[in-house]
């Protein structure tokens, strides 16, 4: 299949992008290079523009003759959208709404939207399923729930199909580090921690050492962005062959604590890594971890890479890549193929 990468030159996309390369599909990359590297790209081919651009999207699914979609494009950090809602409603709802609209002009009718673990809030029962209550507490929630409501409505009136990975958190490079997540960009807690492991500062900052969680510290789901990129092919697969649309935890089922996480890192690094304690951050669950029978029911995946692998991965990525991609992103014309 032919398939738009929207956001393809992020973390998660790219890394997408090249699995479907490798898997005999045929991805095309838009992405505005805001937060995107056009060297995570390679030599697939690139559109540079935003997604909101409705005529720039059905524009690139005519030339480029598209089948289906994924949608990555997305801010995406819980303390960002706090401190300024409207960007992410902008950006992710009005995004998610510009492609739609680009794909009903068109006649796209396949789409795998890229949602989140943050449309559950904090849960009231764990693991979390699907059918767990929708109750975001932040704006990056809040924002990946409302694109998700918009979804059967398009279904209905234009007949798109859709899969929406509710996924949790993405962590984790190339096996051979050649592609990886860009540190000086990042505010999840794996880059962070090898960022302090490398020397790069001085310290980490654990936000909440008062959870209840066994620890006192926040406990996550990690998934290998490996794991994660195999999950958007299997669902595309999976909405072409069952001839239905789906919504589905993407996860290991396994949760980790921040202190967890930080052992795991020293570990793998053999650095001391300091951590100093802070507050809790506005709209931070304390727990979230999947339930992934769904997955393994309706898309036939399941995760296979442990939390050790995620930070070996991701170690080899950082030290081979101190300064991450490097290039500048503005400046860039409309299309460049590579």
């Amino acid at each position: 299949m032919r398939i738009l990468i929207t956001g393809g030159a992020g973390y998660i996309g790219s890394l997408t992008a090249r699995h479907l390369a490798v898997s005999g599909h045929t991805p095309i990359v838009l992405d505005d290079l805001r937060n995107g590297h056009r060297a995570a790209v390679g030599r697939l081919p690139l559109v540079v523009g935003d997604v909101r651009d409705i005529d720039l999207v059905a524009a690139t699914l005519e030339r480029h003759r598209i089948d289906a979609v994924m949608h990555f494009a997305a801010l995406k950090s819980v303390e960002e959208s706090v401190s300024d809602p409207g960007a992410y409603f902008e950006n992710n709802v009005g995004g998610t709404l510009g492609v739609l609209r680009a794909m009903a002009r068109t006649g796209v009718q396949r789409i795998v939207f890229s949602s989140s673990c943050a449309v559950y809030g904090t849960p009231d029962v764990l693991p979390v399923t699907e059918s767990s209550p929708i109750q975001p507490m932040n704006p990056y929630g809040e924002s990946k729930a409302l694109a998700e409501r918009m979804l059967p409505w398009f279904e209905a009136a234009e007949g798109i199909r859709y899969a929406a990975l509710r996924y949790f958190n993405a962590a984790g490079a190339a096996e051979d580090g050649s592609v990886g997540e860009d540190w000086s960009d990042a505010q999840n807690l794996i880059p962070v921690v090898l960022r302090t492991a490398a020397g790069r500062q001085p310290s980490l900052r654990i936000f909440g050492t008062d959870h209840p969680t066994p620890d006192g510290t926040a406990v996550r789901d990690y998934i290998h962005v490996l794991d994660l990129a195999e999950a958007h092919r299997c669902a595309l697969e999976a909405i072409e062959t069952r001839d239905a649309s789906l919504i589905v935890n993407v996860g290991t089922g396994v949760g980790a604590s921040v202190l967890e996480v930080l052992e795991t890192a020293r570990r793998v690094t053999g650095r001391p890594i300091a951590a100093d304690e802070a507050p809790r951050r506005a709209g931070d669950p304390p727990a979230v971890w999947a339930d992934t029978t769904r997955a393994g029911e309706l898309l036939g995946w399941r995760a296979t890479r442990s939390l050790e692998e995620i930070v070996t991965t991701a170690w080899r990525w950082h030290t081979s890549h101190p300064d991450g991609y490097g290039e500048d992103r503005p400046g860039q014309p409309l299309e460049a193929v590579g």
